[in-house]
């Protein structure tokens, strides 16, 4: 059975750091482009947001350009996880933050806007920052 579980999230203070883990199992991360979401406090599934993704072959995109400069998506298809470095953490960073995996389809879709295009998603990690 596919699954993803991210771990990692947690209690940070503000201007710190995390690293966010998304582990897949019964299925290859080889074989799928990834990204990472975050949903609020209070938002809705409809309102989560699209932080990165990253091609299988590792190229990358920011969806949002409120993290440019602050986070790094990258993967470790040998370990079957991709990652999430964030740093100078924000309040408006604390966020529920959810892996997911797409499939490598031809065209290619855009994950950062069509999400609902995506195979997988795990239940998230809690990112909590305080002042």
């Amino acid at each position: 059975q596919a699954q993803l579980v991210e771990s990692g999230g947690g209690l940070v203070q503000l201007g710190g750091s995390l690293r966010l883990s998304c582990v897949a199992s019964g299925f290859s991360l080889t074989d799928y482009n990834m990204a990472w979401y975050r949903q609020a406090p209070g938002k809705s599934v409809r309102e989560r947001e699209a932080i990165a993704s990253i091609t299988r072959e590792s190229i990358s995109k920011f969806c949002s350009d409120s993290v440019k400069g602050r986070f790094t998506i990258s993967r470790d298809n040998a370990k079957n996880t991709i990652y999430l470095e964030m740093s100078s953490l924000k309040p408006e960073d604390a966020a529920r933050y959810y892996c997911s995996a797409g499939p490598s389809i031809t065209p290619p879709y855009d994950m950062c806007t069509q999400p609902l295009l995506n195979d997988f998603w795990g239940r998230g990690t809690q990112v909590t920052v305080s002042s």
